[in-house]
């Protein structure tokens, strides 16, 4: 493979974090999902990859906040689900980046539907160079330094309650299903990611239903420090059920200016228990002034942006501190 050397202009302007911390780096793909984390042990993780096409925006970005990190290669990409926003930039970040294993939640039930067949046959075509692992609930991605646990995939989630979670959730009773996703989102891949005291939760672009599962009619996950927002803040992901039963004290969401962002989602996370601050990637277009957090809590005000992503430092002890790359605001939230 050739490796393309980091020459071309920077496009976001990440904080330099220190070492010794696990690093999490929120990427603007403008709706999609890409999430870099950098374990104190130095290897990188890569959950998702955004969309192809638009001249490499995403997979640029991707590389831009790999050279603020001072990271040259991928040890972990993780492809939750098939559908563009996640699986598309796969084939352009592998043309500039080395990258060590790949993981994914394995086959699709999505078969019949063009587009995803389509984007399936052309991330097939990357994975097969190289190593690949299919991951199934309960197991983890072995990365040193941090714990990476796999809590749903491929429609199906953990048995039995992670360790200090099991707690009977009484929002259960209040619960209403969904139709049921035929589709890739029932089928993403979710993960409790701690170091040391500090938890988050990414759950990437898991189904209403599927969550379910995890929250009722115990908690299985227990409580995490950071909510990576699942599904872009949208209104088929995210009920209360789940959301405040994990009592996140900050909650980063991954929307775009048109894409996320729900009202019904924002109002389920800003009316968490606990919860402390809401940060966004994009001003979302449907929230208006009622359903948007200030603007010094979002990484692009405009639907016309220069891809600004959000990062975060944090400790063992539980600590973190969350950085805005717009206009530098940072906050910094004690265990």
């Amino acid at each position: 493979m050739e490796v393309i050397p980091f020459l071309f202009p920077l496009l976001l302007t990440f904080a330099a974090l220190p070492q010794g911390e696990l690093r999490i780096y929120a990427i603007d793909v403008e709706g999609g999902k890409s999430s870099l984390y950098i374990s104190p042990s130095g290897e990188t993780m890569l959950i998702d990859t955004g969309y192809a096409g638009n001249n490499g925006r995403d997979a640029n970005r991707i590389v831009a906040a790999m050279k603020v990190a001072r990271v040259q290669r991928i040890d972990h990409l993780v492809v939750t689900h098939y559908h563009a926003d996640h699986v598309g930039g796969v084939a352009e970040l592998a043309a500039l980046v080395p990258i060590g294993t790949i993981y994914d939640h394995g086959e699709t039930w999505d078969k019949a539907n063009i587009k995803t067949a389509a984007l399936v046959e052309a991330y097939d075509v990357v994975r097969r160079k190289y190593p690949h692992k299919v991951l199934k609930p309960g197991e983890r991605v072995p990365i040193k330094g941090i714990s990476v646990d796999v809590v749903a995939g491929s429609g199906e989630v953990i048995s039995k309650p992670m360790p200090g979670a099991g707690t009977k959730n009484p929002l259960c009773s209040s619960y209403h299903a969904l139709d049921p996703d035929p589709g890739e989102n029932a089928l993403s891949l979710g993960f409790i990611i701690q170091f040391g005291n500090f938890r988050v939760a990414d759950l990437g672009d898991l189904f209403w239903n599927k969550e379910y599962l995890l929250a009722c009619p115990v908690n299985k996950l227990g409580v995490v420090d950071l909510y990576m927002t699942t599904h872009h803040g949208t209104k088929t992901s995210g009920h209360p059920q789940i959301v405040h039963a994990l009592k996140p004290k900050v909650a980063i969401m991954n929307n775009g200016y048109s894409k996320g962002g729900s009202i019904p989602a924002w109002q389920t996370i800003h009316d968490s228990p606990g919860l402390q601050d809401l940060w966004q990637l994009h001003f979302s277009s449907e929230g208006g002034k009622r359903h948007n957090s200030a603007e010094k809590w979002i990484a692009n005000v405009d639907e016309d942006c220069a891809g600004k992503g959000i990062s975060v430092s944090a400790k063992a002890t539980g600590g973190f501190t969350v950085h805005n790359d717009r206009n530098g605001f940072e906050k910094t939230y004690t265990k």
